[in-house]
């Protein structure tokens, strides 16, 4: 995202735009990938919900959120595209709110990886999960990423939560 300080991120946040949703693909190539037809679209605000149930010290993927979300539903997936834009929305709204804040630092994109798209980027994401207790790892030579180390180990299971 761009000009970030110029955005209402509390207001996407807050507008559902048609969602939730369901819709059925038919591209063979997607059903193959995601295992199934049926794809659900979560709203910005339902993300926020999940990403604020993360304990100090614990984490959650992006992925294991749209499993949580498909599950609920009784859907085969959670539509992807949307999930990390709404995960972003979700970091940014709370960044600009004084009170109630999601510690979006928590949410990891595929395999531990930090999220650049986060306020401050990688560097403030990478503060917040050390002072939590984990470990961040560099991996690469060019296209340089940071992963948590062990994330698996301190993942938060949404399902046992209710």
């Amino acid at each position: 995202m761009a000009n970030e300080e110029k955005k209402d991120f509390n207001a996407m946040l807050h507008d559902n735009k048609d969602m939730p949703k369901f819709q059925v693909i038919t591209d063979q190539k997607s059903i193959e990938k995601y295992g199934g037809n049926n794809m659900y679209f979560a709203p910005p605000i339902d993300y926020d919900k999940v990403m604020k149930k993360i304990p100090y010290g614990k984490v959650i993927t992006i992925g294991k959120i749209r499993e949580f979300f498909a599950k609920e539903n009784d859907a085969d997936f959670t539509e992807p595209i949307t999930a990390g834009i709404f995960v972003s929305i979700a970091a940014w709204a709370s960044y600009q709110r004084t009170e109630d804040k999601t510690p979006y630092w928590r949410t990891l994109k595929a395999n531990g990886e930090l999220n650049s798209k986060y306020p401050g980027g990688i560097e403030v994401q990478k503060e917040k999960l050390e002072a939590e207790g984990h470990t961040i790892i560099k991996k690469g030579r060019k296209n340089i990423k940071y992963y948590v180390k062990d994330y698996e180990d301190v993942l938060f299971d949404l399902n046992k939560e209710h």
